[in-house]
């Protein structure tokens, strides 16, 4: 039997209204050879999709997370290539075509994977930012590399990868709360090379129904877990180890967590004092000039 080339695979949970959406877009490929397959994480009602003969869905019977739904969906992909998307988000009809074309002439250290070009779309529907990913060779640490001011390292949830690869190295690591795949990236680039797209193919949307992303508690969580278990990998790179914790900060008093901004911020001071206070300056610069918008 011939292998699938390319598995698009959705973990979903409790948003039947959304997924609709995500699938449709991933069924609208404009490649031949593909499948996708929605994990539902044990919603509340059953999910319930139109049948079509690329469509796989499968049910579990207790809800496991969001890491546990995606490695499920990987080890049950007949696909030689994997793409995840989110259920609250779609993919555009070229990007699975754009990426494997992209893989096909890269002559970047194999294993090779691809991340594509991020919209970022508000509730009215409007493109409110456009990501743009680097290209980082096989060994880097993506995150915590200097990369153009153009680009965003913000681009990770376009990742089209190996199977193999992505088995090899465990898949997502299931006991995170949150920053899934910021874990992810920094081990999967220490083994497979990371080949940026300057072109969209994916669309995230912001929306008014629970994300992980914002929820301060899970956020913290997984910030605290992130920093442990990837120590000396930060400390290798203390400008972006300082940047990583000064976003947690902003992101912390965004969420009203003033303690644990004041504790973040006293810690991005400490790995890089220089760095941290001009960060500072620059976020007091443009706050005040907001304030005169």
């Amino acid at each position: 039997m011939k292998d699938t080339l390319l598995s698009i695979i959705i973990p979903t949970y409790n948003r039947p209204k959304l997924l609709l959406r995500a699938v449709n877009s991933a069924l609208a490929q404009n490649i031949e050879d593909f499948e996708v397959i929605v994990v539902d994480d044990c919603s509340s009602e059953p999910i319930h999709l139109p049948e079509h003969p690329r469509l796989r869905i499968i049910h579990l019977p207790e809800n496991k997370g969001g890491s546990a739904a995606r490695n499920i969906g990987t080890r049950a992909a007949k696909g030689h290539w994997i793409i995840f998307l989110d259920d609250d988000d779609e993919l555009l009809p070229h990007m699975a075509e754009v990426s494997l074309q992209a893989l096909q002439q890269s002559s970047l250290p194999k294993p090779v994977g691809a991340i594509s070009g991020i919209e970022v779309v508000n509730r009215e529907g409007k493109v409110i930012q456009t990501r743009i990913p680097p290209t980082l060779p096989r060994g880097s640490h993506y995150g915590l590399e200097d990369i153009d001011p153009a680009q965003s390292f913000l681009c990770k949830q376009t990742l089209i990868v190996e199977k193999e690869v992505l088995l090899s190295m465990g898949g997502f690591d299931e006991s995170l709360p949150s920053r899934i795949h910021t874990d992810l990236f920094l081990r999967l680039n220490l083994v497979c090379s990371l080949l940026g797209i300057d072109q969209v193919g994916y669309r995230l949307y912001k929306h008014d129904g629970f994300q992980i992303s914002s929820d301060p508690t899970r956020r913290q969580a997984g910030f605290d877990r992130i920093v442990e278990k990837h120590h000396q990998i930060f400390q290798a790179h203390p400008k972006m180890y300082a940047n990583f914790i000064y976003e947690q900060v902003i992101t912390s008093y965004n969420m009203g967590q003033f303690k644990a901004g004041l504790k973040n911020l006293s810690r991005a001071v400490k790995v890089s004092p220089q760095y941290t206070c001009g960060r500072m300056f620059y976020t007091v610069i443009n706050s005040i000039k907001r304030s005169f918008v």
